[in-house]
């Protein structure tokens, strides 16, 4: 289950990276626009505002978020609720965005492939994810996973998250009729307050873990996986330095 206000704590840190992408998509009027594993939709409402005169529709697979987008009552935005690996448009999208999904989606080189076809003539394709599966704040959360005390707890936890460089989707997108922009870049949040970088991974890492445990035994969970963080990522008196890693890609298929 997904937290939508957990995952909003740090709302302005989550969502620059998609201003970042969105940057670079440069669609001037289309009519059918998918914001792909939408969360709490507030992004997608970014989207409507953008270009007012399309259709705007958020898709994601959490009932919770999708309960929380439509509860919010965005504006020219329609949200369902569904596997954006099994998702079919009505008909071509001029724009699709995927904003941090796909590192939740093992193999998902087939689906992105998939979604260029897809788009209409002109259109575009922008996503960004994760790139930080090496960094203290996830390596903690597998080494606790894998521990004596918590294997048989959280064992089967999925926590195999996976993301691509820039030139992996390069090679994988750039084709006949296609153009590709790839990046990546290294954020260092400034987070504050206590134990932030906790917050954070309650709202994303830590929930596959959580899901799988009692009140009781999430709470102890979280503590020995703090006292590791606090380690990991020293706070300071102007706050918390969380680099985080991102990547970036921008395709448009050609007209």
């Amino acid at each position: 289950m997904w937290d939508a206000a957990q995952y909003l704590r740090f709302g302005d840190e989550r969502s620059r990276p998609f201003f970042d992408l969105l940057a670079r998509v440069g669609a001037e009027q289309p009519d059918y626009v998918v914001d792909l594993g939408c969360g709490p939709g507030n992004l997608t409402a970014a989207l409507a505002r953008r270009w007012p005169e399309a259709a705007v529709a958020g898709v994601d697979s959490s009932a919770e978020m999708i309960e929380a987008a439509i509860g919010a009552g965005y504006p020219g935005v329609t949200f369902s609720r569904a596997d954006v690996r099994e998702w079919v448009p009505d008909r071509a999208p001029g724009v699709i965005t995927c904003n941090a999904v796909l590192q939740w989606v093992p193999g998902h080189d087939d689906l992105l492939t998939r979604w260029a076809d897809l788009l209409a003539a002109g259109g575009w394709l922008a996503f960004q994810l994760p790139g930080n599966f090496d960094s203290p704040s996830h390596m903690i959360v597998r080494e606790l996973a894998e521990s004596p005390r918590w294997r048989g707890l959280v064992g089967d936890a999925e926590l195999n998250r996976q993301a691509g460089d820039p030139a992996h989707y390069v090679e994988l997108l750039a084709r006949d009729g296609y153009e590709i922009d790839a990046w990546e870049t290294t954020y260092l949040h400034i987070l504050r307050g206590d134990d932030p970088v906790v917050e954070w991974t309650k709202g994303t890492t830590l929930r596959p873990v959580l899901a799988l445990l009692d009140e009781e035994r999430a709470a102890d969970f979280v503590a020995e996986y703090a006292k590791r963080v606090r380690e990991a990522y020293p706070g300071g008196s102007f706050g918390t330095i969380f680099p985080f890693r991102r990547i970036f890609v921008v395709l448009r298929r050609r007209g």
